[in-house]
């Protein structure tokens, strides 16, 4: 089946390497693709974005398969895997570009969203009300290539090692029963 078939979700809540590590793990995720999202520049890239002059967010665009993984479950594995807590950070990545957020494609996706950060802030499960931003999907721009699988290419690199690496851990723990074989 080509992607197109497959609804879409797109996430930001840090740096697009450890979303695309723990999402990939997840069975019914098709493909996750590195990119850009939510900015005015008419063509993002890397330097762009990094140094905030954008707008955009580094984000992942899941395709995924309903019938095998649905969208409140990818919600829940987003929250599991990043503190929605701090605006515009996560650990030492700071800057708009690693805010939380996201990118709804229809009206069931933001009201899920919605009811999601209402039903997390209302049980406390995080000491700090809820920062991600639940705003309409816009253009994505796909991360030029050296950043797709940086993960899976690149597992002793330093940042990896001490930033990918335990959220990659944290949903393999968090969905051990939601992985894919292998």
């Amino acid at each position: 089946m080509p992607q197109s078939v497959f609804p879409l979700a797109t996430l930001a809540g840090g740096c697009f390497w450890c979303l695309e590590a723990a999402f990939e793990q997840l069975e019914g995720v098709v493909s996750v693709l590195p990119g850009y999202m939510g900015g005015h520049l008419p063509c993002p890239n890397y330097e762009a974005v990094c140094r905030g002059d954008s707008g955009h967010a580094e984000v992942v665009q899941l395709a995924y398969d309903p019938t095998l993984i649905d969208y409140e479950t990818l919600l829940a594995a987003f929250f599991t895997i990043h503190d929605p807590t701090t605006l515009n950070r996560q650990g030492h990545d700071v800057g708009s570009q690693y805010r939380s957020a996201i990118f709804y494609h229809d009206a069931a996706q933001q009201a899920m969203a919605e009811a999601m950060i209402a039903r997390l802030n209302g049980e406390g499960y995080w000491p700090s009300p809820i920062v991600t931003e639940v705003v309409p999907a816009g253009t994505f721009f796909e991360a030029e290539e050296y950043h797709h699988a940086y993960f899976r290419r690149n597992p002793y690199q330093g940042y990896c090692l001490a930033v990918v690496a335990p959220k990659a851990a944290k949903l393999r723990q968090a969905f051990a029963d939601r992985l894919k074989a292998g």
